[in-house]
């Protein structure tokens, strides 16, 4: 059986997500694919996008940023934490290996822990990975004590055997082998038909999503959806108030792009999969900016290529009164934002496959209801 091995940063839930997405059409495409998958993302998150078996192993090899929310970075608590893994490397990478090895792994794919290139050198096995950014890029743009730990990572990533870019991306240069690659994301599972009846949805009024990603943000100003009572609101928020327009989605295993498609609006932050799963939709949205975390300037600048948008400030989103609801959204920049690949995991799987030597039609994934 071949064996596939996937190591998930750990930071926060976008990219456990991301990757879980592409791991499932490759499952659908081979169930014979051993699966395992190293992360400290909770294991209910991943069956959420994952129908079938995998190996959870719970594993920590890199940081990201620690976040107090979706939009704000302690800059210091992440410069700590990864001193404790600097100190700590030896020992997971001599501990990784022999997991490896026991478990007979062909081939390791990662998003993004540096640390996974150092162990599949150690095991000799060849390191694939995917991504947008890599932490290099992050913290490099923070200086100081922060610079010799980004030349540091710049080096580790080095030693990527192949790198599948996703849109979006900084350059990413320190990877020697880069191809480059369309959108990666889940297929929503439900019509809209059936998400207006279970909800009590409305279909002549319109409809906003509000989703921040796994940290959700500090002090959502509810308040202001009494300001538009004619339009619908919808959220994973279970601390949110009981609202006469307010949804609350978090039930049976919901995720933001099953809601997505039977909104009109998207109001969300800076993230990869949310942002790369509303262009698939064709849902236009609504973004918040970002300070101190370089990767939202990409992203947020292939919104504006890409997407039917508005780019607001944290300052309008937490302080204003919504007003931005009643604008219309920007057109795409590019006049051929149509032609943007929306197909990346299939192009991931496939050479996953061919290096297994495996021969399989591409999934045909359709929605359950």
């Amino acid at each position: 059986m071949p064996t596939l091995y996937t190591a998930i940063t750990n930071h926060g839930f976008g990219h456990a997500t991301r990757t879980a997405a592409v791991l499932a059409e490759l499952q659908q495409r081979s169930p014979d694919i051993k699966l395992i998958i190293a992360t400290m993302a909770p294991r209910w998150l991943l069956e959420e996008y994952i129908e079938g078996d995998f190996i959870y192993h719970p594993r920590v090899f890199d940081v990201g940023v620690i976040q107090i929310d979706s939009l704000q970075v302690d800059r210091e608590a992440t410069f700590e934490a990864w001193q404790q893994i600097r100190e700590q490397q030896a020992g997971l990478i001599e501990a990784e290996v022999k997991f490896l090895e026991e478990n007979h792994v062909d081939l390791i794919f990662g998003d993004i822990p540096p640390m996974v290139a150092e162990i599949a050198k150690a095991a000799k096995i060849p390191c694939w990975m995917a991504g947008n950014f890599g932490w290099d890029f992050i913290y490099r743009d923070w200086g100081g004590k922060f610079m010799e730990m980004a030349d540091r990572l710049s080096e580790t990533y080095s030693h990527c055997d192949r790198l599948f870019r996703l849109p979006f991306a900084e350059p990413m240069s320190c990877f020697p082998n880069i191809e480059d690659v369309g959108l990666t994301g889940a297929i929503p599972r439900h019509s809209a038909e059936y998400l207006r009846k279970k909800f009590n949805l409305d279909s002549d009024r319109p409809t906003a999503l509000l989703t921040f990603g796994g940290l959700s943000l500090q002090s959502i100003p509810y308040q202001n959806l009494a300001n538009f009572p004619d339009w619908q609101f919808v959220t994973f928020d279970r601390d949110a108030p009981d609202l006469p327009n307010l949804t609350k989605a978090n039930c049976d295993r919901l995720r933001p792009v099953d809601l997505m498609v039977v909104c009109d609006l998207l109001v969300t932050k800076p993230g990869y999969g949310t942002l790369a799963e509303a262009l698939r939709v064709g849902i236009p949205l609504v973004c918040l900016t970002r300070e101190g975390f370089l990767e939202a300037e990409t992203l947020i600048a292939g919104v504006k290529d890409y997407a039917d948008h508005l780019i607001i400030s944290p300052q309008e989103f937490y302080e204003g009164d919504w007003s931005f609801l009643n604008m219309s959204p920007q057109a795409p920049n590019l006049a051929n934002a149509d032609q943007l690949d929306m197909h990346g995991e299939a192009t991931i799987n496939q050479a996953i496959c061919d290096y297994f030597g495996i021969v399989v039609e591409a999934a045909q994934p359709t929605s359950t209801t």
